[in-house]
């Protein structure tokens, strides 16, 4: 063990060793499994498809809420609205849950959820059921970085691939089930129920963490803090003013408003007044919500920016793969989310066997395998042949999920690791955060390169088929649904402009790829170190070491 102390970071100041190391209460982290850990990890599933479910299910249910609510122009906040408010308190959740304890953190955040959804279903109008999103996402943040603290302090890093897999399938049963039950329900239950169907799933995983999961002084997991905690709130409401102003300006720039224009400038301009004022909040408070110890350690610095980077490439597949399947490949809206979802069943499976990979090899060495070969697959794409096959990108979507399971999961258990039980929450809430705003930034990113690729397409179209093409990519879709009334050549001539652009996107995904593989191997250490409570007796060496 005196080598072990070299090759991680202290401990929390305030806490030894034994402070921080498993107990043997049947849920303890890492001790062996027992009788409660089972239902715990049950009630973390249920409570992470509450958010992944709610991301997709309400997808396909835009017509029928559209149609009874009105409010056309702005429905795009209900996805926007959630996303902003999950994103800006996924830090102050990750502080709350080091300073008070996973468990009440946790139980506010599904009572928040569920409040919302009871609100969203019995909304009157778009303002309101927007208002109630949000309110919705102000619970989502607890729960997408509560239960992946939990897990981890739940399962050592041998066990932890496991567990984490079983949440990614989570979002992979999510992205393939979601919209369909969203369709289903909107259709022969009404749009309501879309909201609805979170409270039993909510209620049973509030019984399961009231009856297993406990979180006692003395004995078990959680360490006495020295001294009475004390909520950075001036620095949280800093926070949400420079996220909040900052996914708006992001989400909203090109669409509702020219990214040039005065609302555009204001926001850009608010955020970075808002930013100075958040660090020197943060530099000068006792307990800050995003401590300097985040961005001053190099392994979490370099996966922060790593997962942001992961974040911005997720854009093209995410995004404007179904654009590409309906209007080049002519598939229906379900055929092309088959195209998709195929990156989301290889994406768990991967992740789940990553730990005999990075085991081996060190977890940078995985991360950087990982994201090499999913480089590769984003530069395939713009190869594939014009109009091609379905199972064409439907194969390079497989071999991505493939990759990027072997990227992202080991840096989020290697991080998770590297710090105790008392940074834990802040240093996994961080990586999400950076994650989230890498995804509204490839949004905004990538919209501004689709349109500029379509827009020089289109300007440049031959003189006798110009005059009436539409001017969006949107549009476009559109007009190729109803392809008859576009004559034959018109319509290739969009189909080929799709493709292009499409092309463009997924080069712009590899750059960013390239820039994840930059972030490794210039700030990650070599060898991740390793926290002692992240141990188990057989752990004696670091994880991320290569084999001697």
């Amino acid at each position: 063990m005196q080598g072990t102390a070299e090759r991680r970071r202290g401990p929390v100041s305030g806490t030894t060793r034994g402070s921080e190391s498993a107990s043997d209460t049947d849920i303890a982290a890492g001790g062996a499994p027992g009788p409660g850990r089972g239902p715990v990890a049950a009630a973390l599933m249920l409570s992470m498809a509450l958010a992944a479910l709610d991301s997709t299910i309400i997808a396909t249910a835009i017509p029928q809420i559209v149609g009874d609510l009105g409010g056309f122009a702005v429905f795009s906040w209900l996805f926007s609205g959630y996303l902003l408010a999950v994103t800006v308190t996924l830090p102050v959740y990750g502080k709350l849950s080091d300073t008070f304890g996973r468990k009440p953190i946790l139980i506010a955040g599904i009572a928040l959820f569920l409040v919302g959804s009871l609100a969203c279903a019995g909304a009157w109008n778009m303002a309101s059921l927007i208002a109630f999103r949000v309110l919705q996402g102000l619970g989502g943040g607890a729960l997408q970085g509560t239960v992946q603290t939990i897990a981890a302090d739940l399962y050592p890093m041998q066990e932890r691939p496991k567990i984490q897999a079983k949440l990614s399938s989570v979002w992979a049963t999510s992205a393939v089930a979601g919209p369909a039950l969203g369709g289903l329900l909107a259709t022969y239950a009404g749009w309501r129920w879309i909201f609805l169907v979170n409270v039993p799933v909510g209620a049973v995983a509030l019984w399961l963490i009231g009856r297993y999961f406990f979180e006692k002084k003395g004995g078990t997991e959680r360490p006495a803090p020295a001294h009475r905690p004390r909520v950075d709130w001036p620095g949280a409401l800093a926070i949400f003013a420079t996220g909040g102003l900052l996914l708006t300006a992001l989400v909203q720039g090109g669409v509702a408003w020219p990214w040039l224009s005065t609302p555009s400038l204001l926001l850009f301009g608010g955020t970075a007044v808002c930013a100075a004022a958040t660090v020197l909040i943060e530099r000068r408070a006792a307990e800050p919500i995003i401590p300097g110890w985040v961005w001053r350690r190099r392994t979490i610095s370099a996966v922060n920016l790593a997962l942001g980077a992961l974040g911005l490439l997720m854009v093209a597949p995410t995004v404007f793969l179904p654009t590409y399947a309906q209007a080049v490949l002519g598939l229906g809206p379900t055929a092309a989310g088959f195209v998709l979802s195929v990156m989301t069943l290889s994406w768990p499976v991967s992740a789940a066997l990553s730990s005999h990979v990075y085991n081996r090899i060190g977890i940078r060495n995985c991360a950087l395998a990982g994201m090499a070969a999913a480089a590769l697959c984003l530069l395939a794409f713009p190869l594939l042949p014009y109009p091609g096959a379905a199972w064409q990108p439907a194969l390079i979507m497989l071999a991505l999920g493939a990759s990027l399971g072997l990227f992202q999961l080991p840096l989020i258990i290697g991080v998770q690791s590297s710090v105790g039980y008392a940074e834990r929450g802040t240093a996994t809430a961080s990586i999400l955060f950076c994650r989230q705003v890498g995804q509204s930034l490839g949004a905004a990113l990538f919209g501004a390169i689709a349109n500029s690729t379509l827009n020089d397409r289109l300007a440049h179209a031959p003189a006798d088929i110009r005059p009436g093409l539409p001017g969006d990519l949107d549009a476009v879709s559109h007009a190729l649904e109803k392809a008859g009334a576009l004559t034959a050549r018109a319509a290739d001539y969009l189909r080929r402009a799709v493709d292009t652009t499409v092309d463009h996107v997924y080069l712009g995904a590899a750059a960013a790829a390239a820039l994840a593989v930059l972030a490794l191997l210039l700030l990650a250490p070599r060898r991740f170190p390793v926290h002692a409570d992240a141990r188990t007796q057989r752990e004696t060496d670091d994880a991320g070491a290569a084999p001697k």
